[in-house]
């Protein structure tokens, strides 16, 4: 989750903040090669770099009780010799990975690029890990997979002959060509040569009019573009008796557009949790209701593991004020405030700098939201066009949910 900086003021001080100087780890490099010499010393300035935000800027300051000089000795060591971009961050984010936080982690140049920009290399394929294996749930349309044939419901097998590892993190760059091995519908092997191109990664919305009147709701960030497109369909549909949300394709985003996306469901300003920072300080953070829509009908808030970061506080919010029933399954327990710091060869470093709880005091860092009704999905749901989620909740909204027959599973 990002918070915007408000105020210049602020600016000033997380700059200065900067400059404190606690010194980070002193890594030799003169015994190297002199045609590594360069690389080196390029990589140290960027290690160090993020090795000292860590321990100047984290929300925690002691770090969990890590060593944090000893593990920047041990990485710093192997960050000198890295002999690329993807070495040196891999090094960076395995030491990050012992703070065990959801929200920081560094992205090399090429990927701090494409946050900014929106863009990056892509095939065009939404996977989820399903009873131990990824299936294909998503083809972007006009997307390299769409035009290959992938469908939903596919598996994936295998990229360039090696099985698919359990994370489907694949970095492709534009104008790259990978053969997918899939087991279609029928369980029948298909190889396709997907080849990555320069496509957005904007997050995407849908709206759409479910029997009985219910309204379904999409959206897969919180940004100024998702909260103005909610609150316009909330205006738009103020006498529908109740709408889904469906925040499984959800990462999260911004507090400010999380408040006001909050507000839309309240009548008056409404407690949205507590943020703490490094120094201890708490604030509790209200929605925001200035041309808010209030919309006053039933809701569901569908959620999956895939729902994180300002997506989990949406949803926790509406829960715990009584205000939606979430449907689903849990959350992903990635739930603290940070910023995107530049690094100094062009990279980012995403750092946590503020914890939260909910209303109730719940820390969901870890935790994720547990849904008020849960569901399953199949496998054998996703090859049939089902939803069972997105039917639960239209059970849940209309006691009885004689209308849940009849949806079907794509928006």
């Amino acid at each position: 989750m990002r918070r915007p900086l408000r105020l210049w003021l602020l600016v000033l001080v997380l700059a200065l903040a900067g400059c404190t100087g606690v010194p980070a780890p002193q890594i030799p490099t003169a015994g190297l090669p002199a045609a590594q010499q360069a690389r080196a010393a390029r990589n140290v300035r960027v290690f160090q770099a993020a090795w000292r935000l860590v321990a100047e800027k984290h929300y925690e300051p002691k770090l969990h009780g890590l060593d944090w000089p000893a593990l920047g000795a041990k990485y710093g060591a192997q960050a000198a010799v890295a002999p690329d971009d993807q070495a040196l961050y891999t090094v960076i984010n395995t030491m990050l990975d012992a703070l065990d936080d959801s929200h920081t982690h560094a992205l090399p140049p090429g990927l701090a690029l494409a946050r900014r920009t929106r863009e990056r290399a892509r095939t065009g394929l939404y996977a989820l890990r399903l009873e131990g294996r990824w299936v294909v749930t998503e083809v972007l349309p006009g997307s390299p997979a769409q035009r290959a044939g992938v469908q939903p419901g596919w598996l994936i097998v295998a990229r360039n002959g090696e099985p698919v590892r359990p994370r489907l993190d694949y970095q492709p760059y534009v104008g790259e060509t990978a053969d997918w091995t899939f087991l279609d519908a029928q369980d029948r092997r298909v190889t396709l040569p997907l080849t990555a191109l320069l496509l957005s990664t904007a997050p995407r919305q849908f709206m759409r009019e479910l029997p009985g009147g219910l309204v379904y709701l999409r959206f897969d960030g919180f940004d100024t573009r998702d909260r103005r497109w909610l609150g316009e369909q909330l205006q738009a549909h103020r006498s529908a008796p109740g709408v889904i949300i469906d925040l499984r394709f959800n990462p999260g985003g911004e507090t400010w557009s999380l408040g006001i996306s909050l507000g839309e469901f309240f009548a008056r300003k409404t407690d949205c949790g507590a943020f703490t920072t490094r120094a201890g300080t708490r604030e509790v953070k209200n929605s925001w209701q200035l041309g808010s829509a209030r919309y006053a009908g039933r809701v569901a808030v569908l959620v999956d593991s895939g729902t994180a970061s300002a997506a989990e506080i949406f949803s926790a919010v509406l829960q715990e004020h009584g205000r939606a029933t979430v449907v689903g399954r849990k959350s992903a327990g990635a739930v603290l405030a940070s910023r995107y710091y530049a690094l100094p060869d062009g990279g980012e470093l995403q750092l946590s700098v503020e914890d939260y709880v909910t209303p109730k005091g719940r820390r969901l860092e870890g935790a994720g939201v547990l849904p008020d009704v849960p569901s399953q999905l199949t496998l054998a749901d996703l090859r049939a066009g089902r939803d069972p989620d997105l039917a639960a909740a239209v059970q849940a909204l209309t006691a009885g949910g004689s209308a849940a027959e009849k949806l079907q599973a794509t928006p």
